[in-house]
C-alpha cells in the first residue's frame, strides 16, 4: 500500500500525540512533526512530498495564519493541501478565504479526522498522477511536435527542391546554369526580407521564384537556342513564355507556391514605366513578387558567365541596372539591392557557378 505522508504542525505536543494516536493502527500512514510554522517549512525545505498538511493557527515563532500564506505563495507547497486546525469558527473561515483546503474543530473527532485526512490524501495523489500523466503527455507532444517540424522542414526542402529542379528544366533549354535557379531565388528572398515582407511570404518567394521562366519549356528550340539576335517575330514568340508560364502554374488558392509563381512568372518582364512584356503593366500594377525576381533574374544574368556571354563587373552590373532605374526596375527595390550588396555577394558567392552547360552541350552533340 503507498505511503500517506503527514506534516502535522502544533506547538502542543498532546495535540500532535493526539494525531499520532489516530493513525496508529494505519501502517500505511507516516507522520512527521513541527512545533511551529517556521520548523514546518524548514522541513518543506528539505522534503516537499506530504499529502496532506495538519496546521494548528494558534502558535508561537510563526503562526498558523503565517505559514498558510507561505504555503500558498509557493509554487510546490500550495499543491499540498492544508487542514486548519482551531476551536474558533471565525479563524477558519478566513483560513478558508485565504487558501486552506479544509478545517478541524477543536477538540478533534479523531475519526473525522482521519476522514478528512484521507479524502484529501486522496485527492492529492490524484492530482500528483494527473499532473505525471500531464507531464507524459507533454513531452510526447513535445517529442511529436519535433518529428512533426522535422518532416514540414523536409517537405518544405522538398517543395523548393521541386520548384528548383522545374526552373531548372527551362533553364537547361536555354543554356543556363542551374545554380543560376538557387542564386535568383535566394537573392529575391533575401530582398523580400530586407525590405520587411514577413517569414511567410519571404519563404513563399524563395519558393516560387525558381518557376519564373518556366514557359520557356514550351518555346520551339530554333529560337530559344538561337545565338544572335531575335527577329521582330522571333522576340513575339519569345515573349510568349511569360503567358505560358502563367497558364502552365494556374492553380487553386491552396497552392500558395503555384499561386505566386504563376503571378512571377506572367509579370517578371513587365518594366516600371508600362513598356514591358506581356501586359504592359506599370509601377504597382505589377506585383511586388514580380518586381522583387525583376531584379534578382537581372542581377544575376548580368553578373554570371553564360556560355554566350562573360559576365559583367558587380560594379557594371549595377552601372547598368541603375540605368534602368524608374524605367525597367522598382527604384526602391533596386536602392535596397544596392545598399546591402554584401549580402547579396553572399549568396553569389555561396552558389557558384557548376561545369553543367558545357556537358549538357557534348550530351546533345553525342545523341545528334
Amino acid at each position: 500500500m503507498k505511503i500517506i505522508k503527514i506534516l502535522a504542525v502544533d506547538d502542543q505536543e498532546f495535540n500532535l500525540d493526539l494525531i499520532e494516536f489516530a493513525f496508529m493502527e494505519d501502517t500505511h500512514v507516516q507522520i512527521t512533526r513541527a512545533m511551529h510554522g517556521q520548523e514546518a517549512l524548514n522541513m518543506l525545505e528539505k522534503e516537499s512530498d506530504f499529502h496532506v498538511i495538519l496546521l494548528d493557527l494558534a502558535m508561537p515563532v510563526m503562526n498558523g495564519f503565517e505559514t498558510l500564506g507561505h504555503l500558498k505563495a509557493h509554487l510546490v507547497w500550495s499543491q499540498i493541501p492544508t487542514i486548519v486546525v482551531t476551536a474558533n469558527a471565525e479563524e477558519k473561515h478566513r483560513a478558508l478565504r485565504e487558501g486552506a483546503s479544509d478545517f478541524l474543530s477543536k477538540p478533534i473527532d479523531v475519526e473525522e479526522l482521519k476522514l478528512r485526512t484521507f479524502i484529501h490524501a486522496k485527492i492529492k495523489d490524484f492530482q500528483d498522477q494527473l499532473e505525471a500523466s500531464n507531464q507524459i503527455l507533454e513531452e510526447k507532444v513535445q517529442e511529436r511536435t519535433v518529428h512533426l517540424a522535422a518532416a514540414l522542414t523536409l517537405a518544405k526542402k522538398t517543395e523548393y527542391e521541386i520548384s528548383a529542379r522545374l526552373g531548372k528544366a527551362s533553364e537547361y533549354r536555354d543554356l543556363e546554369t542551374g545554380m543560376h535557379i538557387k542564386r535568383m531565388s535566394h537573392y529575391s528572398a533575401k530582398l523580400a526580407q530586407l525590405i520587411g515582407l514577413d517569414p511567410q511570404e519571404v519563404e513563399l518567394i524563395l519558393y516560387a521564384s525558381p518557376l519564373h521562366d518556366i514557359g520557356k519549356v514550351g518555346i520551339p528550340d530554333r529560337i530559344l537556342l538561337k545565338p544572335g539576335r531575335f527577329s521582330p517575330e522571333e522576340f513575339e514568340i519569345m515573349k510568349l513564355h511569360a503567358v505560358l508560364g502563367g497558364k502552365m502554374l494556374e492553380s487553386n488558392e491552396e497552392y500558395p507556391v503555384l499561386n505566386a509563381g504563376r503571378i512571377i512568372a506572367l509579370q517578371h518582364h513587365e518594366k516600371i514605366d508600362g513598356t514591358g512584356y506581356p501586359r504592359g503593366l506599370a509601377g504597382e500594377e505589377i506585383h511586388l513578387y514580380a518586381r522583387i525576381v525583376s531584379i534578382a533574374d537581372v542581377f544575376d544574368a548580368l553578373s554570371s558567365e553564360r556560355v554566350y556571354k562573360k559576365a559583367f563587373t558587380v560594379e557594371k552590373t549595377l552601372e547598368i541596372m541603375q540605368e534602368g532605374s524608374g524605367t525597367h526596375f522598382d527604384p526602391k527595390l533596386l536602392n535596397v539591392l544596392v545598399e546591402h550588396l554584401d549580402q547579396f555577394l553572399a549568396i553569389k558567392a555561396e552558389f557558384p557557378d557548376e561545369e553543367e552547360i558545357p556537358s549538357i552541350i557534348n550530351l546533345i552533340d553525342q545523341l545528334q
